[in-house]
């Protein structure tokens, strides 16, 4: 019924870690679900099949750039690789704006109760923009905030970035005042490291990490993301003259943030706070030489290829805000399966949306390529991306939803923790000649003291066998139980539990208080 590997030997390093006893529990299987399209109470439309789905969000905007939401299915025309494509479902703009009659003010709120709602992610980039940049940036942030009622209509997550620090200033509210003081309390410290060039490769490194750490943070929220980008994104350098192997790396690097920002149904909007100020003396003579955003080509391509936008050139920088806002609360949502049955990942499927409305503009996705599943985890010996993937969640103070599961306190003391994991976050493998289906996953726990320094980590991987009678294919939604005692510390008044499903890739994080005695 059980079977627990330690896990990540460099996760340990450090730490006073002692093997935790633990108990593994398979939870009762629901009876057999339908394999045909089905709807929940929520409008949720779920579709079971083999091929690989689909989903655009479009944005339609007139002569004048501004939205339009009066389309219906009729009016779009949807291509992959210059092949019609038939639209399978089709949603109104705005169609999933939360009721006025909600409020929102966490994650664990918006999944409860709006689990099919647009979100906002405002992510302040520190560590690629000058001090005076991004005062300025805070400064027309608030004067946007300003005009907004007391109640924001999206749910808005606020996020601040340095090379140091990933901090989550406020979590998913629609609470206009308490972003603002979440604002006002945070303190930008001077970058002086967009002066040193030796510091190029980290801030483009953090700049891919926060990417990719924000999407897998909200991937279990189905709704669509308006990810705002408000700062200098990569720093100015001309890829023309790198060696081959770095232009490589950095263009595999931006492929898979674009498939990643994809799964997650982020589209990127980058604003330049520099305004119409390009300075080269202060962002490098590529600055100049390159685009209007600083040399930034690839992080303004990463905001297209999404189906958003880079704005730059503007002192207005609260207008472009308020622009990428609006269209975050007026998008289309086309579903499509593809008629290309090609499994070649190399392979760049282009998407073409027209519409019978001459003088209207359509803003989605450019395309996408195919994605290879999860790599498997080598408990030994973990992949740098995994190892980067799991310090993030577990360090952060960011939900994940990407794996639902639940964490109580045990009958037997403060340091005995029952963790439940959904049957619908789990994949179960198929049987073979010599195993019988299980699900592979990850457990992470950590404890800090009051002041949230880490007292001590834990990472153990495990192999969970379906007992039972079930069929050796097809769907099995079974969710899995495990008892964890944590090392005892009169310090610890925190753990954090950090869950990765091997088979999906898919990561969740709880946080549970340890009571004292």
């Amino acid at each position: 019924m059980k079977m627990a590997r330690p896990l990540l030997p460099v996760f340990l390093l450090g730490c006073t870690v002692s093997p935790p006893f633990v108990h593994a529990q398979l939870a009762s299987p629901p009876g057999p679900g339908a394999t045909a399209p089905t709807s929940d109470a929520s409008g949720t439309v779920t579709f079971r099949s083999n091929v690989p789905l689909v989903i655009l969000d479009i944005v339609v905007t007139d002569a004048k750039g501004t939205p339009v939401t009066n389309l219906t299915q009729s009016d779009f025309q949807v291509e992959e690789n210059k092949q019609p494509q038939s639209i399978l479902h089709f949603e109104q703009a705005g169609a999933r704006v939360p009721s006025p009659t909600l409020s929102i003010n966490s994650t664990a709120d918006l999944d409860r109760i709006a689990p099919q709602a647009p979100v906002q992610i405002i992510v302040l980039d520190e560590f690629n923009t000058r001090f005076e940049d991004m005062a300025f940036a805070r400064y027309s942030l608030k004067k946007f905030l300003s005009r907004q009622p007391g109640k924001l209509s999206t749910p808005t997550l606020l996020v601040a970035v340095d090379l140091r620090n990933f901090n989550v200033l406020h979590d998913y509210t629609q609470n206009k005042d308490e972003i603002v003081r979440a604002l006002d309390k945070h303190f930008v410290g001077f970058p002086w490291q967009t002066h040193q060039n030796a510091w190029v490769a980290e801030r483009y490194q953090i700049a891919f990490i926060t990417l990719r750490r924000v999407a897998e943070a909200v991937m279990g929220h189905p709704g669509h993301k308006n990810m705002v980008w408000i700062g200098r994104g990569f720093p100015p350098y001309n890829i023309t003259n790198a060696p081959i192997d770095t232009s490589v790396r950095l263009n595999n690097a931006v492929q898979d943030c674009v498939n990643i920002l994809r799964d997650a149904r982020i589209t990127l909007y980058t604003i330049d706070p520099a305004g119409v100020m390009i300075d080269p003396g202060k962002y490098g003579q590529d600055a100049a030489f390159n685009d209007p955003l600083g040399g930034n080509y690839q992080f303004a391509e990463l905001a297209r290829a999404t189906g958003g936008a880079a704005l730059y050139g503007r002192n207005d920088v609260d207008a472009e805000i308020d622009s990428a806002i609006q269209d975050g609360s007026s998008f289309y949502t086309l579903t499509y399966r593809p008629t290309n049955s090609s499994t070649d990942p190399t392979h760049f499927r282009k998407i073409t949306v027209s519409i019978d409305h001459p003088g209207f503009k359509v803003l989605t996705r450019q395309g996408y390529f195919l994605r290879y599943g999860p790599g498997a985890v080598n408990p030994t010996n973990p992949s740098r991306s995994l190892v980067t993937d799991l310090l993030a969640a577990d360090t952060s103070n960011m939900a994940y939803d990407g794996v639902p599961f639940t964490v109580t306190t045990g009958a037997s003391g403060p340091t005995e923790f029952d963790v439940h994991l959904a049957g619908r976050g789990l994949v179960w493998t198929p049987a073979t000649d010599t195993e019988p289906r299980h699900a592979d996953f990850i457990l992470i726990v950590s404890t800090f003291d009051k002041k949230g320094n880490e007292l001590h980590r834990d990472a153990r991987s495990y192999k969970i066998p379906a007992s039972g009678e079930v069929p050796a294919v097809g769907p099995l939604l079974r969710g899995v139980t495990i008892r964890y005692f944590s090392q005892k510390d009169p310090k610890a008044v925190r753990a954090r539990f950090t869950v990765r499903v091997s088979a999906s890739g898919r990561i969740g994080t709880q946080d549970a208080l340890i009571a004292a005695k």
